[in-house]
């Protein structure tokens, strides 16, 4: 996996299981690697695997299961989707918006 520097190594990696949830390559139900495994197999410290899996937990994306390991929750696929909506409009639409006007563009573009 390869990390930029504008962002949080553990949210990155938090960012690739949510896009792994969308693209269908994890379903719901589904065991996910372990933190050692996981953090083994990119490169990355288990403490900072631990901090992925826990803001994936705390989000509702990703359960444990005490002693057997970590899985994809029931409706993780619509959380994922509802918050990356949300995120895009709130966040890239606007600076798509505002670099479209500096280009002087309009919306008639993706009519063509």
């Amino acid at each position: 996996m390869n990390f930029n520097t504008e962002k949080p190594i553990y949210l990155q990696i938090a960012d690739s299981i949510c896009d792994r949830i969308l693209s269908g390559e994890l379903r719901e139900g589904d065991r996910i690697p372990s933190v050692r495994e996981y953090g083994a197999d990119i490169g990355v410290n288990p403490n900072t695997m631990m901090r992925s899996y826990e803001k994936l937990t705390a989000d509702g994306i990703i359960y444990n299961k005490r002693g057997i390991g970590y899985y994809v929750a029931d409706d993780a696929r619509k959380t994922v989707l509802d918050a990356q909506r949300k995120d895009f409009i709130e966040k890239e639409v606007p600076a798509i918006r505002q670099r479209m006007q500096l280009l002087g563009l309009d919306s008639s573009i993706f009519n063509a």
